[in-house]
């Protein structure tokens, strides 16, 4: 058994200060407050958690109250994944989209009006950028949140995403290491494996974090895959081969460690989450992030109370947490001091609508990016009356969620008034659609159609009746063009919406 040197009330202190959790509602309950009084330093917020910038400034002041200097998280990559604006969508387009662009300015510059944005609401860790390589089309679960599938694409504009937004002084949390880009599994539902050799994954998929780290990334998300090369046995999160082997020794990275959710089921339906938190900390995470789906304080109990009983009973060193909570006080620290400084790196516009404010030469960026990054095949015959707006929804990703609107429809409908538009998912036939516009012009809708042979059939059904349809994929855009014209967005934020809405009307 293990010697301990600290108390038992310092222990338990660390053991809290490695968990980010969640929690339920627009203002801190009172058992979250206790525990941040007891050690906690760090908070995970999601869609469910925001109603409006003062809602948030006030909440996060609320938490702050308690600790001047805990971390809070959100995971706001813009584009499809927004919790700002989860009911309205994102005012700036996703990784695709400015990876499609391919202006590292740009990137850098939408990056840096968004974590003003989100430092202007009290959040000082941002999970995200993406850096995954999309080398697989088919990824259920990264697609449009990633820049691209070229390595060194994404590497570029990832440490372009990591400046911009640190540079508004919101740590960036690089994720997910070491790549899940070439996936064909959700790790949300189970644990997706890589088989390719050891080459290629420190040719493609770690590249672009190399170019994180040189670019300062605060932290760093582990993803729940099994990398066969890398670890035959164990996940990444739970590696000490993949985190402290290869991210800290090899990849020289010092920043602190997060994991993915550890309530996904990539790692709660093999290990659970007590043994998975400490396998984790074990292998070298330094913060456990909890609380997408478990969000209560039974759960932080239960996690708080295995580490504890791990130390107590040998099985994870007591230096090993008190070195993951050093790391994690060390970011808090860091963002303590940011905040408290002039200059680009301070937080600002207290209180600033997501939608609307942030700084004044930022204002905008985001529909300029958005409108930079759409591309057209074929000519374009602007509409002049209203049409009929047919919207083909695939089944959204638990990381995206069904909450958030997406679509074109509303922007046309505020440009062409009497526009009229339905949403259809994979029961529907061509038939039904075509009796339901009638005589107007038909707009197709569709994300990620190369994934989904249902919609690729309703959408060809419609293209024979109706030859004229316009068709905007808002999704991968991996499909041969159809569609008079074909508009591809490169991702599904209100913005692109409004960059579509704009080129079909001949208002681009």
């Amino acid at each position: 058994m293990t010697t301990l040197t600290h108390s038992s009330d310092t222990l338990t202190r660390d053991a809290l200060a490695v968990l980010q959790p969640g929690f339920h509602g627009t203002t801190a309950p009172d058992w979250l407050l206790r525990r941040i009084g007891e050690g906690l330093a760090s908070v995970g917020l999601f869609g469910r958690n925001i109603s409006s910038p003062a809602q948030l400034a006030a909440l996060t002041a609320q938490l702050r109250v308690e600790r001047d200097d805990i971390l809070v998280a959100i995971d706001e990559e813009g584009g499809d994944v927004t919790r700002l604006e989860v009911r309205d969508g994102s005012s700036f387009p996703g990784n695709y989209a400015l990876g499609s662009v391919d202006d590292v300015d740009l990137t850098r510059a939408v990056a840096h009006e968004l974590g003003s944005r989100l430092a202007a609401c009290g959040v000082n860790l941002n999970w995200a950028p993406s850096a995954d390589v999309n080398s697989d089309v088919d990824n259920p679960v990264i697609g449009v949140r990633s820049f691209g599938a070229d390595p060194a694409l994404v590497s570029r504009h990832t440490a372009a995403y990591v400046e911009g937004l640190q540079s508004a002084g919101v740590a960036a949390c690089t994720k997910h290491f070491p790549g899940h880009g070439d996936t064909a599994v959700d790790s949300h539902h189970a644990l997706p494996r890589i088989d390719v050799d050891s080459d290629t994954l420190h040719a493609r998929e770690l590249a672009p974090f190399r170019s994180a780290i040189t670019a300062g990334s605060k932290s760093v998300m582990s993803a729940h895959i099994l990398l066969s090369a890398l670890d035959p046995n164990r996940p990444a999160t739970l590696s000490p081969r993949i985190l402290t082997g290869l991210l800290r020794e090899e990849l020289g990275f010092g920043g602190l460690i997060v994991t993915d959710g550890i309530e996904m089921q990539a790692i709660a339906s093999t290990y659970g989450i007590e043994r998975g938190s400490v396998l984790a900390v074990a292998a070298g995470v330094d913060a456990i992030c909890v609380g997408g789906g478990l969000a209560d304080e039974e759960t932080v109990l239960r996690l708080r109370d295995a580490l504890v009983t791990a130390v107590r009973e040998g099985e994870l060193p007591e230096e090993r947490l008190a070195d993951a909570a050093a790391r994690v006080r060390a970011l808090a620290d860091w963002t303590l001091r940011v905040r408290g400084a002039s200059g680009p790196g301070a937080a600002a516009q207290e209180g600033t609508a997501p939608g609307n404010g942030g700084s004044a030469e930022g204002a905008g960026i985001g529909l300029v990016a958005a409108r930079r990054a759409v591309r057209v095949t074929g000519t374009v015959e602007p509409l002049k009356e209203a049409p009929y707006v047919a919207s083909f929804a695939p089944v959204a990703n638990i990381a995206v969620g069904d909450e958030t609107p997406w679509g074109v429809a509303a922007e046309l409908a505020a440009l062409l008034p009497g526009t009229e538009a339905a949403t259809y998912g994979s029961e529907i036939g061509a038939a039904e659609v075509l009796a339901a516009a009638g005589e107007r012009r038909i707009v197709a809708v569709v994300r990620d159609v190369h994934r989904h042979s249902w919609m690729a059939a309703v959408l060809d059904g419609i293209l024979a009746v109706r030859p004229d349809t316009a068709v905007v994929e808002m999704g991968v855009n991996y499909a041969e063009p159809t569609g008079s014209p074909h508009i591809a967005t490169y991702g599904a934020a209100r913005v692109c919406g409004r960059a579509a809405a704009e080129t079909l009307t001949g208002r681009a």
